[in-house]
């Protein structure tokens, strides 16, 4: 049952029996909108739990919102050929298995400490990110392997004609592998292409495999990877590109209550020192603390790599806007 899945540490808690009965009773019947609203008013009457931890977890959310979904679209006229169904079914509840990947957000306003000719101190920076897991357990190691795409794009709002500066796209082929383990928690190996769009002196472009491992420290998660640069003979787009982005980058996560924070640390390990840091702040809003997946944002960026465009060249810029996932 639903009800057992999602809110069975709930119901070990709440008293209100008349209330839950009657929430029962409507799933039973089918009625999951109408059920979950209840079980959200019971979750209100108890101090210890907050509204938002009815749900477990995100997934467990997402599985009644479908289920939900599913029930609304039995009122569609029936189609008798199964798999033109199916084919409808699948568009009208939007179940495509996607999920999040690097962090979706998006800044406002950023400001580059460091002026430009060519642009404005000041623009607008977002990001979406979208993971679509492909074959699970192919090896027998419980891996997970998938397909992502990352875009960043940096808009000049605030000048006259607000043009796009630079689009970044990063579409990557992945294995994620498990590891049952006290500290090493998992390792991903990626085929990873990155690239802005363009054509002439603008293009910017570079292909990598890359071995990234996760491992904890009770609140800190710490991710090392290391990349290797696949050579391109047709291309001169960015020859030296590993003098400023080096071969590897040090990912430090730590979770504080409802607040994270990101930092990145690139160095290219060499004489001259090129690097980066790129730290990240995501905080709950207090206007909207009840509403999971907004949080408020703070990004302060300072080194080589911000933008392919920018991978020779030193930004130093802080941002301020909405993250919808970490």
């Amino acid at each position: 049952y639903i009800k057992l899945l999602l809110f069975l540490p709930f119901l070990l808690l709440a008293n209100d029996e008349d209330l839950y009965k009657k929430a029962e009773l409507l799933e039973q019947e089918g009625k999951y909108k109408e059920a979950l609203e209840i079980y959200k008013e019971i979750n209100k009457k108890n101090k210890n739990i907050k509204v938002e931890d009815s749900f477990t977890t995100q997934s467990e959310q997402a599985k009644l919102v479908r289920k939900i979904k599913e029930e609304q679209f039995n009122n569609i006229n029936y189609i008798k050929d199964p798999e033109t169904r199916e084919t409808i079914k699948q568009s009208y509840i939007g179940a495509f298995d996607l999920h999040p990947y690097k962090k979706t957000y998006i800044m406002p306003v950023t400001y580059d400490f460091k002026n430009s000719e060519d642009r404005e101190q000041k623009e607008t920076q977002f990001q979406f990110s979208l993971e679509k897991p492909l074959i699970h357990n192919l090896f027998n190691q419980n891996e997970i392997i998938s397909f992502a795409y990352t875009q960043k794009s940096f808009w000049q709002t605030f000048k006259e004609s607000a043009p796009f500066r630079e689009n970044n796209y990063e579409p990557e082929f992945f294995v994620n592998v498990p590891i049952e383990n006290d500290y090493l928690k998992s390792y991903k190996i990626s085929l990873n292409h990155q690239s802005n769009g363009q054509g002439g002196l603008l293009s910017r472009s570079w292909n990598r495999v890359y071995l990234e491992s996760m491992l904890q420290f009770d609140e800190l998660f710490v991710k090392p990877k290391i990349w290797y640069i696949i050579p391109d003979r047709n291309q001169n787009d960015n020859p030296n590109i590993e003098d400023y982005m080096g071969y590897g980058e040090l990912n430090f996560i730590y979770s504080y209550k409802k607040h994270q924070f990101d930092l990145l640390l690139r160095n290219n390990l060499k004489s001259d020192n090129k690097g980066a840091i790129d730290l990240t702040w995501t905080f709950p809003l207090p206007f909207i603390e009840n509403q999971k997946n907004v949080y408020g944002m703070i990004n302060y960026f300072n080194g080589y790599g911000n933008s392919l465009i920018d991978y020779d060249r030193q930004v130093n810029k802080i941002g301020f806007g909405i993250a919808l996932t970490r």
